[in-house]
């Protein structure tokens, strides 16, 4: 089971310090992450998704579903702006899988313009740590859990695509 942690900040340089320390905690064995950004959103309300250290661990399937959790996150129109075809099944299984829309729309609300996010997947974390670890850094945590199996639909999903 992965845990995608998404923790809103006031400004991009509070989230690039927390993310630094994301990055201590993997290192430490604190965290397993299987992926690591930080996301901007701009005075135009446009997102951008930084990944300064390239962080996936688990391969190639693993880094088409965290770069497609980003995109569909942060980068995508609304659901109901998508007619069909490939993203429509996705938004669909993401539905299915806690990354609903209503988990979309409490992101998007939490990213205003000028704040940021670290966006955390990890596989297994000391939680208490961890959270000690962040908490200096103040923000608004929201997370939703993917199981295996929902892991391997959403991977074969984007394979088919």
């Amino acid at each position: 089971m992965s845990d995608l942690i998404i923790i809103g900040y006031q400004d991009h340089d509070t989230a690039k310090r927390a993310y630094d320390q994301v990055l201590e905690l993997n290192k430490d064995h604190i965290v397993e992450l299987t992926g690591l950004a930080v996301v901007t959103v701009d005075e135009k309300g446009h997102s951008h998704v930084d990944t300064p250290g390239k962080l996936v661990a688990g391969g190639a399937a693993t880094g088409a579903l965290w770069g497609t959790l980003l995109g569909l996150l942060f980068l995508a129109p609304f659901a109901g702006m998508l007619v069909g075809g490939a993203l429509g099944a996705l938004f669909g299984k993401l539905g299915k899988s806690g990354i609903d829309d209503d988990f979309r729309d409490r992101v998007r609300a939490m990213l205003t313009p000028g704040k940021a996010a670290v966006v955390v997947m990890s596989q297994q974390r000391t939680e208490d740590k961890f959270v000690d670890a962040l908490k200096p850094f103040g923000g608004e945590v929201l997370q939703t859990s993917l199981s295996h199996e929902q892991e391997k639909e959403l991977a074969d999903e984007l394979g088919a695509s």
